[in-house]
């Protein structure tokens, strides 16, 4: 928020000189930060538990500071997060990432991430909280608008109710010393969204006014404009989660499973293919077994829960489905696969293929193309069926596990972290086998 001053002087020559020599003018009163630079910090004063949830999230880790699978390709693309100046290696042009990785960076057009705390802390509390409107993901020519880019923006935080005390500014009681109160005054905080800066705690909050806007904060418009869909350098898409939820035709929000509400307050840890619960509730993994000759009929029966693809978002990101037979002694009879089976068994891989000229793979940055998309649909239910071999089976057990990237991707980015380039288990179904 600025505040401006404006200086009327009336230059008609003596009355001019009389008017200023007996009324000088005041000297400018310094301009406060743009809003977009206060940092989460400020907020954690009164919004302790959802600052920990956001803390926490993919949201507050957004950056190539601090993801480092979005560093990794930060580097390979662009450069060093904390130098000034940075541009897209292949375009020469302000990265475009930044729009939704580092929004607050981006609206300053600047690439050194490390400059501010509301820079480092990726898509933080004023950068959700100062969305005005959503402008759409395309413009008039039909060119996408990433991140910042699609909304219009507040100078002022848009709240999902804000504070509609007007009712209650009429029907309180007149304070003997000037002003109105209520029977609730003496029990509520200082609160610096209703537009003055507040002592609390020893810290003095500078005015975060907020203003109601419902339609933006409690809508899927909130997110589309990073989540919508996103190409590369070569047009191809990559990130389609917005086209997806299209597709699916679900009239619900995407807070309603992103940030459901509990304890009175929106979860902000907003979780996604990072949050372990959150792929868990995903899909519904069911087996089915008949014995039958020589063989054990298996139908695998997977159903997606989720209003987009599963899985969403980085093309990269994959499911698979480990099915194994046991003995009676715990040991691997039969196994649709050794190791992953994207090869082994194409039908239990779920992923979004990228590929080169030539159709082989290729990673984000360089395909040209779309390759075989094998993933889950929008509330898709799909079967796979296998025919085991019989002999000394005793227990059928299979498991589905998430991975945020492609074999060949988890072999070449040694480097990162282990809980990053595992398998997550997200569900598992077993059958006993009786014996004749």
């Amino acid at each position: 928020m600025r505040r401006h001053r404006t200086f009327f002087a009336i230059s008609y020559g003596f009355v001019a000189g009389i008017a200023l020599t007996l009324y000088p003018p005041e000297a400018p009163a310094e301009e406060s930060e743009p809003i977009h630079r206060t940092s989460s910090e400020v907020c954690e004063t009164c919004h302790q538990d959802i600052y920990r949830q956001w803390k926490g999230s993919m949201h507050a880790q957004s950056t190539a500071l601090s993801d480092p699978i979005h560093g990794l390709f930060y580097q390979q693309e662009v450069g060093d997060p904390t130098a000034e100046g940075m541009l897209h290696k292949k375009s020469g042009a302000f990265p475009m990432c930044l729009q939704c990785h580092a929004p607050n960076a981006a609206r300053d057009q600047t690439t050194k991430l490390d400059a501010l705390p509301a820079y480092a802390e990726g898509v933080n509390c004023v950068a959700c909280h100062t969305l005005k409107s959503y402008k759409g993901i395309q413009d008039e020519k039909g060119k996408i608008r990433y991140g910042m880019k699609a909304y219009e923006v507040a100078d002022t935080l848009q709240g999902p109710m804000g504070f509609p005390r007007g009712l209650q500014g009429l029907t309180a009681t007149d304070d003997p010393f000037g002003g109105a109160v209520d029977e609730t005054s003496a029990d509520q905080k200082p609160n610096p969204h209703l537009g003055e800066s507040v002592e609390l705690d020893g810290k003095t909050i500078p005015a975060l006014t907020m203003e109601p806007n419902p339609r933006q904060l409690r809508t899927s418009d909130a997110c589309m404009g990073c989540h919508d869909q996103r190409d590369n350098p070569q047009g191809v898409p990559l990130c389609q989660t917005g086209n997806e939820f299209v597709k699916g035709g679900s009239q619900v929000a995407c807070q309603t499973c992103h940030m459901p509400v509990a304890g009175g307050f929106a979860d902000h840890g907003m979780g996604g293919g990072h949050h372990e619960g959150m792929l868990k509730r995903s899909v519904i993994f069911d087996m089915t077994t008949k014995a039958s000759g020589k063989t054990i009929d298996t139908l695998v029966w997977i159903r997606n829960l989720q209003p987009h693809a599963m899985p969403t978002g980085a093309p990269f990101r994959n499911l698979y489905l480990k099915l194994t037979a046991y003995d009676s002694n715990g040991g691997v009879v039969w196994e649709n696969a050794e190791g992953h089976p994207s090869k082994a068994d194409p039908q239990a891989y779920f992923a979004y293929g990228l590929a080169d000229d030539a159709g082989k793979p290729a990673p984000p940055p360089t395909a040209t193309k779309a390759g075989k998309d094998t993933r889950l649909q929008p509330h898709e239910t799909r079967e796979l069926s296998y025919a085991i071999p019989a002999e000394g089976v005793v227990l059928v057990r299979g498991e589905l596990y998430y991975n945020l990237l492609w074999p060949s991707l988890v072999e070449k980015f040694t480097e990162l972290p282990k809980d990053l380039t595992g398998p997550v288990l997200i569900s598992v179904a077993e059958r006993t086998i009786a014996s004749d």
